[in-house]
């Protein structure tokens, strides 16, 4: 689509609020991995963007939305509400996983159950009633399809994807739940290949460390690139009514066996460096290992791709391929967001 036929396309959905010639889009975390992604993807548009994080956002340049950057805790009292004032859409990317760069940390906190859960009840909470009521586009996880193996985080997602669920029930917003599958790849904008495990993985190829799993490599996994996961938040808004309401899997579709994407990925880490690949290894599960490291859940995108037109873009070996060169440049400013 053109811009113009975007800012069409969100008017024909009822994004904006009466009289409202640009739709205001807030991002929250939107310094993030994912969060930096939809910030590009949302800067092309003609629309007010605020994005709000906790760290430092990067804004592209020649970008044609009106941006505004705000630079706020989020889990201060108060700071969710300032922040989505005025909103005719919000995009809901923030979260606290834990650790400081590692796949993965153990355990959860208070300040992890306020992000994770507690932002979402401000949320919904502080938003007043409107004719038209605000878009929320919620980022959750594919994990929350299964039932079994459920760690805290997922079950956090589940508990805000709830919070979400009644209060669209209640007319008070049109709430969206995209359920990601696993996320890896580069960030246009700062270069971060974040903190997932393919991230992990090929910082410890660059740095000649065997790639370890907790399993025989026979687990599969959905992997999508960061960029095709902000093409899906824009539909998202593009197609709210359509999709109000509703917990949307989104992904590639292929189901990846994790012993050979690791095996690739050490291939492609070596082509960057000029030594050997590094072996891929079982090895004994740490303790804070969950049911659902052990299994593969196996869920169908095809209701969100007729419901928008969305389709994943990257290939996964493209893809793979910058997540080594990345890693290979500069191991350490990689794992950043």
């Amino acid at each position: 689509m053109q811009n113009g036929q975007t800012l069409k396309s969100l008017a024909e959905f009822d994004l904006c609020s009466k009289g409202c010639s640009k739709p205001r889009v807030v991002v929250l975390g939107a310094s993030g991995f994912l969060g930096s992604a939809v910030i590009s993807e949302l800067a092309l548009l003609p629309i007010q963007l605020r994005a709000v994080a906790r760290s430092r956002t990067l804004v592209p340049e020649g970008a044609q939305a009106d941006i505004e950057v705000c630079t706020v805790d989020l889990a201060e009292p108060g700071a969710v509400t300032k922040a989505v004032d005025g909103a005719d859409a919000i995009i809901h990317l923030a979260a606290d996983i834990g650790g400081e760069g590692a796949w993965r940390a153990a355990g959860s906190s208070e300040r992890q159950e306020q992000v994770n859960v507690g932002l979402m009840h401000e949320l919904v909470g502080s938003l007043p009633s409107r004719e038209i009521p605000p878009v929320v586009v919620f980022a959750s996880t594919l994990q929350a399809e299964s039932a079994t193996g459920q760690n805290v985080y997922v079950q956090q997602k589940v508990a805000a994807e709830e919070a979400l669920g009644k209060a669209t029930a209640g007319g008070v917003v049109r709430g969206v739940v995209l359920r990601l599958s696993t996320l890896y790849g580069c960030s246009v904008l700062s270069g971060s290949t974040g903190r997932g495990v393919i991230a992990a993985m090929a910082r410890r190829a660059a740095a000649g460390e065997p790639l370890t799993m907790w399993h025989d490599g026979s687990v599969k996994r959905d992997l999508l690139h960061v960029s095709d996961a902000a093409r899906a938040f824009v539909a998202s808004l593009r197609h709210a009514e359509a999709l109000s309401g509703g917990r949307w899997v989104v992904g590639t579709g292929r189901m990846e066996r994790l012993g050979e994407v690791f095996t690739t990925l050490a291939g492609a880490v070596a082509e960057q460096t000029g030594g050997q690949p590094v072996p891929v290894v079982s090895v004994d599960p740490p303790d804070y290992a969950d049911a659902g490291d052990f299994h593969t859940v196996d869920a169908d995108p095809t209701a969100f791709r007729e419901a928008t037109r969305w389709r994943p873009r990257v290939a996964l070996r493209d893809g793979l391929d910058a997540v080594a060169a990345a890693a290979a440049k500069d191991p350490g400013a990689s794992a950043r967001l």
